[in-house]
């Protein structure tokens, strides 16, 4: 079974890196989720690109997703459940907060151009990206997801621990994983933790 991990917004692939070193399975797949070579970069995009990428995979995939990326995983399960054998959904939203949006927004217009460069994103395309996931909204569509669900949060990540909780009640399968002492990016705060779940 191939494990697929999904970054966050303001990360790259790399950042799954120490998770998968301290992984017993082999088949894993980190895409770019920015890689697109068009300037106008969405959300809808985005997803495209990864429903065409796994399009032709016979066996279901587990899915690891962080922020963005959890919010990609959520929707690829809704769409398309027998592809999905599990969910790792980490710092996740399933309605995604506009006012949240807006203010990570109003933070990536006072930041530097050259603090984009990193993740593969223009400036403008990030704020772009953001704008175009702020009306994001599974509630109604979480029932079709079936599949086994795992939820991380960091205690430090304030913004996404109501969320996390509230997605555990809302998906009765689902196991709740708050991790002490961590932030919202768990790929880096705590990889091991993500990967002792994935090893089990």
């Amino acid at each position: 079974m191939k494990t697929v991990f999904l970054h966050g917004l303001g990360q790259t692939a790399q950042d799954w890196k120490e998770v998968v070193q301290q992984l017993s399975i082999s088949d894993v797949d980190c895409p770019k989720l920015f890689s697109s070579t068009e300037d106008e970069i969405s959300y809808s995009q985005i997803l495209g690109d990864l429903e065409q990428r796994y399009s032709e995979v016979k066996e279901p995939l587990r899915i690891c997703g962080l922020s963005l990326g959890a919010l990609l995983a959520i929707d690829f399960a809704i769409r398309h459940e027998k592809k999905v054998d599990s969910l790792v959904l980490i710092g996740a939203q399933y309605k995604v907060p506009s006012l949240l949006i807006d203010f990570q927004n109003l933070i990536f217009r006072c930041m530097p151009n050259k603090v984009f460069e990193s993740m593969g994103l223009s400036k403008s395309s990030t704020i772009k990206l953001a704008h175009s996931m702020r009306s994001l909204d599974f509630t109604s569509q979480l029932n079709n997801i079936r599949c086994p669900v795992t939820i991380l949060c960091g205690k430090k990540d304030t913004a996404n621990l109501k969320a996390s909780k509230r997605l555990k009640e809302l998906l009765p399968q689902a196991t709740l994983h708050i991790v002490p002492n961590a932030g919202h990016e768990l790929n880096k705060y705590a990889p091991n933790t993500i990967a002792e779940i994935l090893n089990q």
